[in-house]
């Protein structure tokens, strides 16, 4: 799943398994496969992660569904961060599912 950063991707560092800021000029970058697994009744963590919102498409917009969420969002995505969320958030960090339409 490629990362879209604003202006310029994030990478995810495999040292310290946390997000962190991309190369000069990089617009997208691959993330590494994550592995869902549910838990049940688990606790949201409030720091040390970024709600990384996944799109379908590089398109964030899409036609509002009844459960009033875009047709183009899949879900937020948990993603372990060392910076606050509102750092990731000023720089429109998201996740993209296809980069071709």
């Amino acid at each position: 799943v490629p990362v879209q950063q604003g202006r310029e991707a994030v990478v995810s560092t495999q040292s310290t398994g946390t997000l962190a800021e991309s190369r000069a000029k990089e617009l997208f970058t691959d993330m590494p496969v994550i592995r869902l697994i549910p838990i049940p009744d688990r606790v949201a963590p409030t720091t040390g992660v970024y709600v990384c919102p996944v799109y379908k498409t590089l398109t964030r917009a899409g036609t509002l569904s009844t459960t009033g969420h875009s047709t183009n969002f899949v879900m937020p995505l948990e993603l372990p961060s060392a910076q606050p969320q509102e750092h990731w958030i000023k720089r429109a960090v998201a996740l993209i599912c296809a980069l071709d339409y």
